[in-house]
């Protein structure tokens, strides 16, 4: 395919959109005339125009006869704004390059016949060489909305902060602060880019954290789980928080009296089926994606995260690592519950990334489980 800079330019818009668009796609659009970019846009937020028309509006005139280069398959089907197959076609645009088809069933290939039936070119990218590349990494970027339309299951990472001997605490329970404050700021950003966060109560009882995104205006959820409501109305989780972006998952064993109250004040209260002794985490996964979270941070704890990778809920593990040694046993270990007797059964990463910021470093990758 002649001119992949395009795309390439179309996937860097798309981008823009992180942690704003769910439960729609990240998209970029770029329209192309005569060798030239006339028009770009991009989709900035759920609700807003999709890529495509935020490209046109910029184009006016320009589109008749030119290439429309889009990172996912054009729309076909009314939701929260009408059908963008419909206004590429209106707009005379003559051949549509696409990154990848849409994976949503009201969507997938439709629009693609239908620009064909119209007239239009259509090419999609391959999935070998530099083209397939490209396609990688607009499919790695949709992941999680990929998952969310096929599985109806969130998109989950797990997050830990730790030492290199695997230590989010000392032996005396002291666990602040493990790595620095530019790495805490870091992480602390990196919120924006889900929709939830989730942490065990005990985290909430320890260190009584707010859980707050980085972005004043992100609306991010918080979820607790507390299978027996122990926590506090007090907790900071609830200040500078409306009560409903607050869920507290718990079981048939919390006192009645406790949930009421709970609820009175505005809060979300799941109870959830238990798998066990422990919280059916795949069910909650399920009932959280029914409510439109598509996009999970577990920070916290180590039986949170360590009962998410057993139960191969995690799709991705955040890292942060600091060059301190506690070298105790008895220290409390980041993950907690996986009994893995088999060295060959062990969890492992995978398409891994690291990165340095100041003492600290981050490794990031996919979970391979066995």
């Amino acid at each position: 395919m002649s001119n992949l800079k395009f795309m390439q330019r179309a996937y860097e818009l798309a981008l823009k959109g992180k942690g704003k668009t769910f439960p729609n796609p990240m998209v970029g659009a770029v329209v192309v005339k005569a060798g030239r970019i006339v028009a770009e846009g991009w989709h900035r937020r759920c609700g807003g125009p999709h890529a495509e028309i935020e490209a046109f509006r910029r184009a006016g005139s320009k589109t008749e006869g030119a290439q429309l280069y889009v990172t996912l398959e054009p729309c076909s089907h009314f939701g929260r704004t009408p059908p963008c197959v419909d206004d590429v076609m209106a707009r005379g645009i003559s051949e549509v390059i696409i990154g990848m088809k849409d994976p949503n069933p009201l969507t997938c290939g439709k629009s693609i016949a239908k620009l064909k039936k119209a007239g239009a070119k259509i090419k999609i990218l391959k999935t070998v060489g530099v083209e397939g590349e490209l396609k990688r990494k607009i499919e790695e970027m949709n992941a999680p909305f990929i998952k969310f339309i096929t599985k109806q299951m969130p998109w989950v990472v797990a997050k830990t902060a730790q030492t290199l001997d695997g230590k989010i605490a000392t032996a005396a329970k002291q666990s602040k602060w493990i790595t620095s404050e530019q790495t805490r700021a870091f992480a602390r950003r990196r919120r924006d880019d889900f929709d939830a966060i989730m942490v065990g109560i005990n985290t909430v009882l320890r260190d009584d954290p707010s859980l707050s995104a980085a972005n004043p205006s992100k609306r991010l959820k918080k979820i607790v789980l507390d299978s027996s409501l122990k926590i506090d109305s007090n907790a900071r989780i609830f200040q500078k928080a409306r009560p409903q972006d607050c869920i507290i998952a718990t079981t048939n064993r919390a006192d009645k009296g406790r949930w009421k109250q709970l609820e009175q004040k505005g809060v979300v209260v799941i109870e959830c089926p238990l798998s066990g002794q422990q919280f059916d985490l795949a069910w909650l996964l399920k009932e959280l994606a029914r409510r439109g979270i598509g996009k999970i941070l577990i920070e916290g704890g180590a039986h949170v995260v360590g009962s998410a990778l057993r139960e191969k809920l995690v799709d991705e593990m955040h890292i942060y690592m600091a060059p301190k040694i506690f070298g105790e046993q008895e220290a409390l270990s980041s993950v907690r519950g996986c009994h893995v007797a088999d060295i060959n059964q062990a969890i492992q990463l995978k398409d891994i990334r690291v990165q340095s910021m100041g003492s600290d470093f981050l490794i990031e990758g996919k979970i391979k489980y066995n």
